[in-house]
């Protein structure tokens, strides 16, 4: 299924949600290769960085030519620094500009940007009157449903930016309050949908599945899912809900041999960016979420979290293939009381198995605050 934004036409309506400190570009040269992504958003950026040129907001910007279409995601509360620095991710090539209204970190907020944009309609609608104005691709805003359960803003703050000429909204269905705890409320995104006249509404949170995301797109009305945590616990999951929309059928999971292919390939496009030493220290938040899905495992992630270069990965990736034997039966595969659970998606007002999960792991690092 197809999705327009603006003059940008994706492929489909699945997209890569910003999350900072591990959406960079070897994570979203992976997610690529695997297929069934749209469009893919960098990290946030902060608008006065680019601006200065910080050789961290420029990394954090960084492309290429495999990975498009992608759009940069600024933070700031100052109307010149967010519209001059559109204009910068316009001449870097972006396809489109998003506006982080969502984030909820105190140290984002507290300059007025992310979540706090959330409660100065006037002053953020005209903030964003001029970012349309200084470029030529589309601008997009990402929100959640408001600061708290008593200020529900986001509907009013969707029409407001509908009528400051925003393309989309990506809107995140819990509040700045709640972080990444409890439920994900699917009916709070309906409301924005029904919020907006003609601009496309794409819903985010806890989709771990593509039955998941069917039934986003199903009770909110949403015209597309962006998916954060759901994608880094499985970067396959693009190909296929693709498939599942498209056909109604689920791809097999993947195996533990192509689990490793692309952690590796992960670790490789790393290195390639960073460098061995700091692309393989980076790596180490990255190997236990693929390994969650390894079976037993923690001697793998004890040793792998300490890698410091390519030969230490190996070694680590040796010691483990040899240890796991003893967990396989006679075809090769896990022994049934060794196998990885299966997640799901949660949402609120879920009842029955799996019900009482209020959310996916929340990655160490700058998300764990959100």
């Amino acid at each position: 299924m197809k999705l327009g934004i603006g003059p940008l036409e994706l492929a489909t309506n699945l997209c890569l949600s910003p999350l900072a400190g591990y959406t960079n570009l070897p994570f979203r040269r992976v997610v690529r290769e695997l297929g069934g992504c749209g469009l893919a958003t960098t990290d946030l950026v902060n608008a006065r960085s680019l601006l200065e040129n910080n050789r961290r907001a420029l990394e954090l910007v960084a492309t290429s030519p495999d990975d498009r279409p992608w759009a940069v995601q600024l933070f700031g509360a100052v109307a010149s620094e967010m519209r001059d620095a559109a204009k910068k991710c316009e001449d870097l090539g972006a396809n489109a500009v998003d506006i982080n209204m969502g984030c909820p970190v105190r140290k984002v907020c507290k300059v007025g940007g992310g979540s706090a944009m959330m409660t100065e309609l006037a002053k953020t609608a005209e903030l964003v009157r001029g970012m349309v104005a200084a470029v030529k691709i589309p601008v997009t805003a990402k929100m959640r449903l408001g600061w708290d359960e008593k200020n529900l803003t986001a509907p009013d703050l969707a029409r407001a930016l509908e009528g400051a000429g925003v393309s989309a909204i990506f809107v995140h269905g819990r509040t700045r309050e709640q972080g990444f705890s409890g439920f994900v409320n699917l009916r709070g995104i309906a409301e924005v949908v029904r919020a907006v006249k003609s601009i496309p509404v794409i819903g985010n949170g806890d989709v771990t599945t593509p039955e998941g995301a069917k039934r986003m797109l199903a009770e909110t009305g949403c015209q597309g899912v962006s998916i954060g945590r759901g994608a880094f616990y499985n970067p396959w999951i693009f190909r296929a809900t693709t498939r599942y929309l498209e056909t109604g059928d689920l791809l097999p999971e993947p195996g533990f041999e192509e689990r490793v292919r692309v952690m590796t390939r992960h670790l490789e496009r790393n290195i390639e960016f960073f460098g061995e030493e700091r692309g393989c220290v980076l790596f180490r938040k990255v190997i236990p979420w693929y390994a969650r899905q390894f079976g037993p495992s923690s001697g793998f992630k004890k040793e792998a979290v300490q890698i410091s270069n390519r030969k230490d990965y190996d070694r680590a990736l040796g010691n483990y293939f040899r240890w796991r034997q003893q967990f396989l039966d006679e075809s090769g595969n896990l022994k049934a009381p060794f196998q990885p659970a299966k997640l799901t998606s949660v949402f609120a007002g879920d009842m029955g198995e799996g019900a009482g999960r209020a959310s996916i792991p929340v990655p160490k690092g700058p998300v764990e605050n959100w």
